[in-house]
């Protein structure tokens, strides 16, 4: 994967999120030309009342307007997901160069899951096809849309995911004041807790991660000292931890998952120079959202591992039910190190 790939395949995962905020299966697409972005386009069938309104074909007709010309001959497509029958066949007539797509759709995929559209001879055009970049990034999100609509329609309570704040309250120490974000697409919903401290316009800013064992309690101090220091320092509970929501089946978790949010909060909060910081335990975590934020991420500092007073471990967990997250990640991180 080239650094050209991923930075216009980030473009078109901006888009996907685009279109999940107004409630469209979240899938993006761009079009390049020479190093040019020319068109931008993400899913847009139910707000448009228009079935070919799919993310490649906004693109397509944007760029189609832009250059005056429905041949796209010297042009690539970068989109999250697969392209379907309808998109591909678009792809082929406009003549493009190339198109790169992210996740697999092994239910309606033509770029190679279901059939292959873009490898038939006797076509009298053919398009160079790359699949696969940025995968699991751009197929966080499908996940995450699809998994909330296959919810109960009767729901759980709010506080049968929510520990009761009465929890923390009784901890010995306090603690920096709270930050709750609820609308990034990839929680569906969800509440997730951090620790903002220092100035927004410093030089670095540190990102404190946490293990399965811990959460944003083992920070408190350090997030103060760094913000008194002129930093500033995040440290966000993982969904399923601390102050955050908790989903209570350890399914709900993938270290792809987590890294989406991560990333959405990055975005969310414009963090640039970052410094990750973190424990062993959750070394592979931190590794995985360095590769997710390249031009972001600067570098990776190890924080001594510490054991929480088991008066601060056990405060988030009022039953066996809201720890499915220590026990989901606590797996998913030694998978990535077997």
């Amino acid at each position: 994967m080239s650094h050209a790939d991923e930075r216009w395949m980030r473009l078109a995962l901006a888009e996907a999120r685009a279109a999940a905020a107004e409630g469209e299966v979240p899938v993006g697409a761009v079009v390049v030309r020479n190093g040019e972005l020319i068109a931008t386009g993400h899913n847009a069938p139910i707000n448009h009342l228009d079935p070919t309104a799919h993310a490649e074909t906004v693109a397509l007709r944007a760029a189609a307007r832009k250059l005056g010309n429905y041949r796209l001959d010297d042009c690539e497509l970068y989109v999250t997901l697969e392209p379907c029958a309808m998109c591909s066949g678009a792809m082929l007539h406009a003549r493009l160069k190339r198109v790169v797509f992210g996740a697999s759709d092994p239910k309606t995929g033509t770029g190679g899951s279901v059939l292959n559209l873009f490898d038939i001879p006797q076509l009298n055009h053919q398009t160079l096809l790359q699949g696969g970049v940025l995968a699991a990034e751009c197929g966080a999100p499908l996940q995450t849309f699809f998994k909330a609509r296959r919810v109960n329609p009767a729901p759980l309570r709010e506080d049968a995911l929510r520990t009761p704040e009465k929890r923390f309250e009784a901890l010995p120490e306090g603690m920096p004041s709270p930050h709750y974000v609820s609308d990034l697409p990839a929680l569906a919903g969800l509440r997730l807790h951090y620790l903002d401290e220092g100035p927004h316009n410093a030089e670095e800013c540190w990102l404190c991660l946490h293990g399965p064992a811990d959460w944003s309690w083992r920070y408190r101090r350090r997030v103060m000292a760094l913000g008194a220091d002129g930093r500033r320092a995040i440290a966000p509970d993982l969904a399923g931890f601390g102050r955050s929501d908790k989903p209570k089946k350890a399914s709900a978790h993938s270290l792809a998952w987590h890294i989406a949010v991560l990333g959405e909060l990055v975005e969310r909060l414009s963090l640039q120079r970052i410094v990750l910081l973190t424990p062993a335990s959750a070394a592979p975590l931190a590794t995985a959202l360095l590769r997710a934020q390249p031009g972001r991420v600067l570098r990776i500092e190890r924080d001594p591992d510490v054991a929480l007073t088991a008066e601060a471990l056990d405060a988030p967990y009022p039953d066996r039910g809201h720890r499915s997250g220590p026990f989901a990640l606590a797996r998913l991180l030694a998978e990535a190190v077997s």
